[in-house]
C-alpha cells in the first residue's frame, strides 16, 4: 500500500502566485524601471517589455499583471558526492502566466522544495514575454485571436516542437507538458509536431518556450494583422501588434 502524500507534497503542482499589490507598500525599488513602475510612470506590462530597460525586480510583474499564475513542470533531485558526504538539491522548473497572452518560464536549485519553487518562480517573472494570437488556420477563419497566428519551431537539446495554427475546438493537440506552458500563455486551440526525445520533461518545456519566444520577436507584415486578427498581449486590452516593419527584400 503506497504511503499518504504529505500536505507539501500534495500541493507542490498546484501552487499560485501571491496577489500583486499586497506589495506595493512594503517594497523599495532599486532600479529605473522598477522606480517608473511604483510612481505611476509606466502602468503596462506591455510598456515595461517594450521600454528596453531590463526587468530585474519580479515585484514589477507582480503589480502590473496581478491575477499571474504558476505551474509547476518538473522537480528533480539531484546528488553530489563530497568529502562530507552525500549533497542533494532540487532542480525546479516552473512556468507562469496569466492565461492571457503573457507567458514565463524559469528555473532554480536549492536544497529544499519550497524555498526553490519561490526562487523559479522569480525567475519566471523576469523572462516574462508577450506572445502574438491570432487565427492562422485556413480551415477557420474567424479571425479571433484562439490559436497561434502562424507556425513556429522551438529547439532544445535534441527536442524540437513546432507549433501550428488549428481550428477552433481542435483544442491544445499536445503532450501534457506543453499542454501546461499553452494554457497558462492562453492558447486555446493549436497543433504540435515534435522530433527528438520528448520524455527530457525539461527540454520539451524549453522548446515550447523557445517556439512562443520567436512567435514574440517574429516580423510580420502589416496587412496579416487585420487578415489574420493578430492581437499581441492582452486581448483584455486588444494591444494589437505595432511598428510593424516588412521584412527584408518585400515591398513596403
Amino acid at each position: 500500500m503506497a504511503a499518504p502524500k504529505t500536505r507539501r507534497e500534495d500541493n507542490i503542482f498546484k501552487r499560485k502566485s501571491e496577489p500583486g499589490p499586497s506589495v506595493s507598500a512594503s517594497w523599495n525599488p532599486k532600479t529605473k524601471l522598477g522606480m517608473m513602475v511604483k510612481t505611476g510612470q509606466i502602468t503596462n506590462i506591455s510598456d515595461v517589455l517594450k521600454s528596453g530597460l531590463p526587468l530585474r525586480e519580479p515585484e514589477v510583474v507582480d503589480l502590473l499583471l496581478p491575477d499571474l499564475n504558476d505551474e509547476v513542470i518538473d522537480v528533480n533531485m539531484v546528488q553530489r558526492m563530497t568529502d562530507s558526504g552525500r549533497r542533494v538539491k532540487f532542480v525546479i522548473t516552473v512556468a507562469v502566466g496569466n492565461s492571457d497572452g503573457f507567458i514565463g518560464f524559469g528555473q532554480a536549485k536549492g536544497k529544499e522544495v519550497g524555498s526553490s519553487i519561490r526562487k523559479a518562480i522569480d525567475n519566471a517573472k523576469l523572462n516574462i514575454i508577450e506572445i502574438r494570437r491570432g487565427c492562422g488556420s485556413w480551415e477557420c477563419g474567424c479571425g479571433t485571436p484562439h490559436t497561434v497566428p502562424f507556425s513556429v519551431t522551438g529547439k532544445s537539446g535534441s527536442v524540437e516542437v513546432t507549433l501550428k495554427p488549428a481550428p477552433r475546438g481542435i483544442s491544445l493537440a499536445t503532450g501534457n507538458v506543453a499542454k501546461k506552458i499553452l494554457a497558462i500563455a492562453g492558447i486555446k486551440d493549436c497543433w504540435t509536431f515534435t522530433k527528438g526525445k520528448t520524455k527530457t520533461t525539461v527540454n520539451y518545456a524549453k522548446a515550447v518556450f523557445n517556439a512562443l519566444e520567436k512567435n514574440a520577436e517574429m516580423r510580420i507584415m502589416a496587412n496579416e494583422i487585420k487578415k489574420v486578427g493578430i492581437v499581441s498581449g492582452s486581448i483584455g486590452n486588444v494591444v494589437k501588434t505595432q511598428q510593424v516593419q516588412p521584412v527584408e527584400g518585400e515591398a513596403s
